[in-house]
């Protein structure tokens, strides 16, 4: 199997939408109960318009730039402390959650509408079930309670933020070429 290289391009989109995902951390749409972050509109637009590989790491570069210890987590939160905390497995499922929206996305000729929300919803639960687990070990909650404060007050935001990344991949997923 021949192994296909990361073009300078596609390296330079990337860094861009890890960038712009360390940038989410710091748009804030106050709703309640819980305010949301724009990190995983721009987490879905990676792995849809990126794809897989791409798409998975850019969010590697936003990890690193947290790790590294630049403010670009949730809350202005830095370090690689952060990756063992609470919240530390919604950061790596950040990870594998662009990787299942990339990869399903790549599933099929031209993705619609539908199948865009359907990969981006998959690529959510991933994102979820890495924090979940990670919230309950962490502050030794059981499985529900994780649920019921690390999943449930971020529905309605998540599902927002899913559509408006879907029907923005529709408009300029032809636009890039990577």
């Amino acid at each position: 199997m021949k192994k296909r290289k990361i073009s300078l391009k596609g390296m330079v989109y990337a860094s861009m939408f890890g960038a712009v995902t360390a940038a989410g951390a710091y748009i804030i749409i106050p709703l309640a109960p819980i305010p949301i972050t724009l990190q995983t509109l721009f987490l879905c637009l990676a792995g849809v318009l990126l794809g897989a590989k791409l798409g998975a790491l850019s969010q590697v570069v936003y990890v690193l730039l947290g790790i590294i210890g630049l403010p670009v987590f949730a809350g202005g939160k830095a370090g690689i402390g952060v990756l063992f905390g609470p919240t530390g497995g919604y950061l790596i499922g950040f990870i594998a959650g662009a990787y299942v929206i990339g990869k399903l996305t790549q599933a099929k000729k031209k993705p619609g509408l539908i199948w865009n929300l359907f990969s981006m919803v998959a690529g959510l639960i991933v994102i979820y079930a890495f924090g979940v687990i990670q919230l309950s070990l962490v502050a030794k909650f059981s499985i529900n309670k994780s649920i019921s404060v690390g999943v449930l007050p971020f529905l309605i935001g998540d599902a927002l933020k899913i559509i408006v990344a879907a029907l923005i991949t529709l408009k300029i997923r032809d636009k890039i070429r990577i």
